[in-house]
């Protein structure tokens, strides 16, 4: 090979190998970059809904529900019982008076004993009629017995009278002391006699004067179990029931933690079963809590309604406080082991504070101690800003007090 023809392709292999270097493709040739300098890019601020703290009314309330009970129920059954029933004149609902007749019971068989008794008492007095009589006839026979034994005496001493015919009236005015004792007890016995039936009459009496079954007292039939043809028997169950004087009550079951939070007298809004809104007041606060619901137990006096039905279900909204200070949205408020705590809004920074809560309504709470009037706080609270965030503060119309943010 000549020398002219090893240099040209010499020439042509390293005119290729220039131009791969300089585009890259062979590394060994591979051209050096020139390192970029980066601009670092600032993020923006992140916007947050916020809502400032204002001065407000709050009044704390408590739910409870429960059932509607008659505040007092009358049980009325007969004082008499084993007697047929014969009418019934009261129904459920109706409203009655104290000593209404309610139902009638049959007399027949106390009117046939009141009969025996008066026959009873007229024998009686006829017994004691004779006893006297027996009396004056035997205190007749004992004053001639006495006389003549008084007579009989002197001339026995002076041998007269012999000593037979002097035992003989000794023996008769024994005789008649006797018989004078006699009747006298018999007396006494027809006496007694008349006092025992008379006894048994007032019995009858009485009886009879419950063969009409009234009410006690004035209010409003619940539950009527009488029926004509029926036996009144009143230790099973009553023959009527009775709310006395048609008052009501929600008896109503409140979790331990809040019955301290409940006072007699304190009023209550009462929303019954179909919309029935009734205003009551606390009568009763129990002093026992349930071990094992846990639950006790409030007494929420309503009147009387013709409205409201015994053993519906009720509500009742108890206003248990209220205070004038300054609230922000209950939203805003992040609970931690350590207290409660907010995020405020600080020159476009987020600070955390922790604060002091106080009541709460609805979807505001009461902050006592931590924040001052006009502070903004973030609306919704959450562990995704920290201390020192830049943020955007946004207020909407949604977002001033009373709102959840």
């Amino acid at each position: 090979m000549s020398k002219k023809l090893v240099l040209g392709t010499l020439a042509v292999v390293a005119v290729v190998a220039g131009g791969l270097g300089f585009s890259g493709k062979l590394p060994f040739l591979k051209k050096p970059e020139t390192a970029a300098k980066s601009t670092p890019q600032i993020a923006p601020p992140i916007a947050v809904t916020v809502a400032r703290a204002q001065i407000a009314d709050l009044r704390e309330r408590l739910l409870v529900t429960g059932t509607l009970v008659p505040r007092e129920e009358i049980l009325v059954g007969p004082e008499v019982e084993g007697l047929r029933i014969t009418e019934v004149l009261a129904d459920e609902g109706d409203r009655v008076k104290k000593g209404q007749v309610l139902a009638r019971l049959v007399s027949d068989t106390i009117e046939a004993q009141v009969a025996q008794n008066d026959a009873s008492q007229a024998r009686a007095r006829a017994a004691i009629a004779q006893a006297k009589s027996n009396i004056t006839a035997a205190e007749a026979r004992l004053v001639e017995a006495q006389n003549a034994y008084d007579r009989a005496k002197p001339l026995t001493q002076k041998g007269v009278i012999s000593e037979s015919g002097m035992d003989q009236r000794t023996s008769s005015a024994k005789t008649a002391q006797a018989s004078l004792a006699a009747s006298r007890d018999a007396l006494a016995v027809a006496e007694a006699e008349l006092l025992q039936v008379q006894a048994q009459r007032r019995e009858l009496d009485w009886r009879r004067g419950r063969t009409q079954v009234a009410a006690p007292a004035d209010g409003v039939i619940s539950r009527r179990v009488a029926r004509i043809g029926g036996l009144a028997a009143g230790a099973s169950e009553p023959m009527f029931r009775i709310i006395a004087n048609g008052d009501i009550e929600l008896d109503a079951e409140v979790i331990e933690n809040r019955l301290t939070a409940l006072k007699i007298g304190q009023l209550a809004d009462v929303e019954a079963a179909g919309g029935v809104l009734v205003k009551g007041k606390i009568r009763i606060v129990s002093p026992e809590v349930d071990k094992a619901t846990r639950l006790g137990r409030v007494r929420i006096f309503l009147g009387s309604d013709s409205s409201l039905r015994i053993g519906a279900f009720a509500t009742a909204t108890i206003e248990t406080a209220s205070a004038r200070g300054l609230a922000i949205p209950a939203s805003a408020v992040l609970y931690t082991p350590d207290g409660a705590t907010v995020q405020v809004v600080v020159d476009g920074r987020v600070a955390t504070r922790r604060v002091k809560i106080g009541l709460s309504q609805g979807a505001l709470v009461e902050v006592r101690e931590g924040l001052s009037d006009g502070d903004q706080v973030v609306a919704r609270a959450g562990t995704f800003l920290r201390d020192g965030d830049a943020v955007r503060p946004i207020t909407t119309a949604d977002q001033r007090v009373g709102s959840a943010g």
